[in-house]
């Protein structure tokens, strides 16, 4: 396992609080679920007690409480107490979102747009409170400095690995999407040190996606993975992790289009920071693809 994965998150703002909460609930214990879903519910009343009167509050131990702040990206308790107090004070304030509900199925067409307006909302703000800046410097690096990339992905991730081989490819890099995972593992296996890989998998356990990965880790290659399960058996072939906020799906919405939009918001970051770090060729290249494609439009009468 790469020392990217066994990273914890750090110094994480109050604004990331209940993002954190959302993101890594699913992937903590019962006892240290209860203690994240109780601060996240009442910032203000949590931020008064005592490491002790927490976890009496929450019915855990003082051990778990500790433990589920250092998860959330604190150093300790008292560091999560002043979150705390910084988030209630945003909430008084009006400025912390409200996590949209669920659509009906005898919903109005009028309100399933403004619910899933919110959604799309929320999931960025949340993608972006929680994105470690540290893990996207380190992938921009390792992209913009790389002989090739590969990405990977299938069903509707696969439209977001399509999207950043665009995007990297029309700024001069040689970057490839690969859906087939017979394709993916062919060019895994060609991939060395100085190359790059990106898998895109929101569930993280994509054995389509882990297994070329897998392999282009073995080869040498950085591996970067998009995930909104930084827990996932996919974070074991990472050299870098850039997690996305999860998606809420519903009867109504599988593969619900907030996971790809979170995903979406990640390779924008992506492509803007290798640009700017590669932007004596980048912009000259973008040019030539503006120029090249300017004729396939269909002209104005």
């Amino acid at each position: 396992m790469s020392s990217s994965v066994k990273k914890t998150f750090t110094g994480t703002p109050p604004a990331a609080l209940a993002a954190k909460v959302r993101m890594l609930g699913p992937t903590m214990t019962r006892s240290m679920q209860r203690v994240a879903e109780t601060v996240a519910g009442d910032p203000a009343g949590c931020a008064v007690l005592t490491v002790t009167g927490l976890a009496e509050r929450t019915g855990t131990s003082e051990a778990t409480v500790v433990r589920t702040a250092r998860t959330l990206g604190y150093p300790g308790y008292r560091d999560l107490r002043l979150a705390l107090a910084g988030l209630a004070a945003q909430q008084e304030s009006g400025a912390a979102p409200a996590v949209t509900a669920d659509i009906a199925v005898d919903d109005p067409l009028p309100e399933v747009i403004v619910k899933l307006a919110r959604e799309e909302q929320q999931c960025l703000a949340d993608t972006a409170a929680a994105l470690d800046a540290a893990q996207l410097d380190a992938a921009v690096s390792a992209l913009a400095s790389a002989r090739r990339v590969d990405v990977y992905g299938v069903g509707a991730s696969n439209l977001v690995a399509q999207d950043l081989a665009q995007k990297l490819l029309r700024i001069g890099l040689s970057a490839h999407a690969h859906a087939d995972p017979h394709l993916a593992m062919t060019g895994a296996v060609q991939l060395r040190a100085g190359d790059a890989a990106v898998a895109v998998t929101h569930s993280g356990r994509t054995l389509d996606v882990i297994e070329p990965l897998r392999t282009a880790f073995d080869r040498g290659a950085t591996t970067v993975a998009i995930t909104g399960r930084p827990d996932g058996e996919i974070a074991q072939y990472a050299d870098h992790v850039l997690t996305t906020s999860p998606a809420r799906e519903s009867e109504l919405r599988p593969a619900a289009m907030s996971s790809r939009t979170s995903q979406l918001l990640v390779v924008d970051c992506l492509f803007i920071g290798v640009a700017q770090r590669t932007y004596d060729t980048a912009a000259p290249a973008l040019s030539a693809s503006y120029e090249a494609l300017a004729h396939r439009h269909t002209p104005r009468p």
